[in-house]
């Protein structure tokens, strides 16, 4: 199975070249693209540098614009899996081939999940969390453990259906959505790094916005939303 590893990367300079030179030497059998994100520091040069795959984006389309790149790119180079990586080292590869496996057995999308057997700790980011492993589970009667986990896999279905339609971001509202659709979704249990360099743009502010504007999204939004029925037939599980 060809798996490519879409690594958006926004202002990523002090990160990116310590994440792709341990997928290099530790991981050869993996390929990988890094989806420069217009990021406003050195990310593409130190890409450009090593020698890195890079897909310089001229403009910020935020991550959703970045990942669908990366889709459209696995979708023309006729990729069986693609994974969602991180370029802020949170994420760490050795939990590719049991992801791998895993969707192997039949499944549309992996999650690598902090929680399937672990419990989430008591804190304000994960109580927002929990509410919208709720949300999922009250309109589409599944239950994500690790809903905000940006570690996920996607077979080759769904590399088409992200590639081919619009407003397809890789976030908790697209997954409940994708249920809703038939796609058969498990969770890998995985640990995940502190970021290694810089400070995410996700304060405590725009972490509130994002996991209210998620909640919104789930319960109401995605009742309305509709997707070209020819694209992709997703099996149920």
């Amino acid at each position: 199975m060809r798996l490519l590893m879409v690594i958006p990367a926004y202002n990523e300079e002090d990160n990116i070249v310590n994440v792709v030179k341990n997928i290099i030497e530790k991981y050869p059998e993996y390929d990988y693209i890094v989806i420069n994100d217009g990021s406003s520091d050195h990310t593409s040069r130190r890409c450009h540098r090593n020698n890195y795959e890079i897909i310089d984006l001229p403009v910020n389309l935020g991550i959703a614009g970045a990942f669908q790149t990366g889709l459209k790119y696995a979708y023309r180079n006729n990729y069986d899996a693609v994974l969602q990586f991180d370029a802020d080292g949170q994420h760490r590869p050795e939990y590719i081939k049991a992801m791998l496996e895993k969707l192997e057995s039949g499944f549309d999308i992996v999650i690598g999940s902090r929680f399937v057997t672990k419990k989430k700790p008591h804190s304000l980011r994960m109580l927002g969390a929990r509410m919208i492993t709720v949300a999922i589970f009250l309109t589409t009667g599944k239950r994500i453990a690790d809903p905000t986990s940006g570690m996920r896999m996607f077979n080759k279905a769904m590399i088409k259906e992200f590639a081919v339609n619009m407003n397809y971001g890789p976030e908790p509202d697209t997954i409940s959505y994708l249920l809703k659709q038939g796609a058969s979704i498990a969770e890998v249990q995985v640990e995940m790094q502190e970021r290694q360099s810089g400070s995410s743009y996700l304060n405590f502010t725009r972490s509130a916005m994002y996991m209210l504007r998620m909640l919104i999204s789930i319960l109401l939004i995605q009742t309305f939303r509709k997707r070209d029925e020819k694209h992709v037939v997703m099996k149920r599980r």
